[in-house]
């Protein structure tokens, strides 16, 4: 098993506002794709939510009314504002495996979003429809996955190679310096870098960046107040301030600010469940 950074900001709050699950691709997308994630929700009548998510590697196509695309991988928390009633789908494409559809380096999506047409064809407007009105999720997969299957793609050797690299990191979280998985993988610094800025879209850095903050972001979300150095070492810091700055950047908080927002957001919903 290997880490997937997911990062739903306030996760107590966010399970009253919406249903998420996630579902496997069909057998011929399974070295594409790292799983279907379908929302629902229905806010009809009551406030919108905003919800935030801390960043990851992944590509993402998302199929929802009004809100389509393909999101390269994001350097910021990314927000979307949930109002009305909404079902949709996600794809979660594994690291370093999209520049197959999309044709160019990853990097020029990195912290953007382009159009699903420009990727898929005129077909993507068909299956956002499609997942609108699907009667159950199965329906959801089956028209996504029917949509990938028909944009034939196949890993070059430099992909497989990346995605290799970045499991690598996902499996093994003794892993937080660059030259690590230089030794890891057999690659050089600039080849690495070349191949991560062509098949994931980012730095190797803050590919090793990313895991060890979301993982930090977990333990402070499941703990309240850790002890805020004795995490910065077990995650490769050389010292604390380091630490909360490199999380500070990613989350847009501090440790001890987020810290107190996790811990608002579980006493927030602990006492709706009690009323």
């Amino acid at each position: 098993m290997h880490r997937i950074p997911r990062g739903i900001v306030a996760e107590a709050t966010a399970r009253t506002m919406f249903t998420l699950t996630r579902h496997a691709p069909a057998p011929e997308l399974a070295e594409f794709v790292e799983y279907h994630w379908v929302l629902h929700w229905d806010l009809c009548g009551k406030p919108p939510h905003e919800q935030r998510v801390l960043p990851n590697l992944s590509v993402h196509a998302t199929f929802f009314a009004g809100a389509s695309g393909v999101y390269g991988p994001m350097h910021d928390v990314f927000s979307h504002r949930l109002e009305g009633r909404v079902q949709g789908l996600g794809v979660r494409f594994r690291p370093g495996c999209f520049r197959a559809f999309l044709g160019g380096p990853v990097s020029d999506i990195t912290d953007r979003a382009v159009p699903l047409a420009d990727v898929f064809g005129p077909k993507a407007s068909e299956a956002v429809e499609s997942v609108r009105t699907a009667a159950d999720d199965a329906q959801m997969v089956r028209a996504i996955d029917n949509l990938l299957i028909a944009n034939p793609a196949r890993l070059s050797t430099a992909a497989r190679r990346a995605a290799g690299a970045v499991e690598s990191i996902a499996r093994d979280p003794g892993i937080t310096r660059v030259a690590q998985l230089c030794a890891d993988t057999g690659l050089t610094t600039r080849s690495l870098q070349r191949l991560f800025a062509e098949h994931v879209g980012c730095a190797p850095k803050w590919a090793i960046r990313i895991y060890r903050l979301n993982d930090a972001a977990q333990r402070i979300a499941a703990e309240g107040e850790p002890d805020y150095a004795g995490l910065a070492v077990r995650l490769g810091y050389s010292d604390q301030s380091h630490f909360i700055r490199d999380f500070h950047a990613v989350t847009g908080q501090p440790p001890g600010e987020y810290a107190r927002a996790a811990r608002a957001d579980t006493e927030r919903t602990s006492d709706s469940d009690r009323t």
